[in-house]
């Protein structure tokens, strides 16, 4: 198969991200061969490779690093939250330098060449509360109040990341009895009154109490 042929393989799936497995799978062909056609494309400068197995053509490098998040975890179900999910809301202005997710994995960092993913572990029972955004089924983020929740949870661990907001611009919609109900589903008894104490004070210093 001539490298640049799988070209037509890349125009069917007819979308800016896609996978060597996945190429593999529609094209009939190797792995290995899979990969060497996609490397002799990007030495022709017509696509470009984003992480490990997952490509984009060239042209796509103002990707939203949200985009890919679905392709970094095929097997591994991530949803996006803590600071990024509330600066998407509207609750932050902060720009994240970081995209943050949560996952029931091992807390890691991948860096890939559209932006860098900070994945934080979270308890299976605690991994809840999200869906598809703007229901586009493109990637999963936390619900307002859970996103909140989130980050209490996590400053209440030894690295105490997320434990402080310069400013929240919490909607009249955003339901701390909601938040509530989620610190009292978190499992260890010590981290839930934690957390609960810590979106009291949020609560106190919004004005909101709803």
């Amino acid at each position: 198969m001539p490298k640049q042929s799988i070209l037509i393989f890349i125009k069917q799936l007819n979308r800016q991200v896609f996978t060597t497995y996945e190429l593999a799978a529609i094209s009939g062909k190797s792995l290995s061969t899979t990969t060497q056609a996609l490397n002799f494309l990007q030495k022709q400068g017509l696509i470009f490779k984003i992480y490990r197995g997952i490509w984009a053509e060239t042209g796509s490098q103002k990707l939203s690093s949200y985009t890919i998040i679905p392709f970094l975890f095929p097997k591994h179900p991530v949803y996006l939250s803590f600071i990024s999910a509330l600066h998407l809301y509207g609750i932050i202005e902060q720009v994240p330098q970081i995209t943050t997710l949560a996952s029931i994995v091992h807390t890691k960092i991948i860096h890939t060449t559209i932006g860098t993913f900070s994945i934080h572990r979270i308890a299976p029972s605690f991994f809840a509360g999200f869906g598809w955004y703007k229901s586009t089924g493109s990637f999963l983020i936390a619900e307002p109040e859970k996103a909140l929740v989130d980050c209490l949870y996590l400053s209440t661990r030894k690295k105490k990341q997320f434990g402080y907001f310069p400013e929240l611009h919490l909607p009249k919609s955003f339901s701390f009895r909601k938040a509530k109900e989620w610190t009292k589903k978190i499992p260890d008894f010590k981290i839930s009154s934690c957390t609960k104490k810590k979106l009291r004070a949020v609560q106190e210093g919004s004005g909101l109490n709803i």
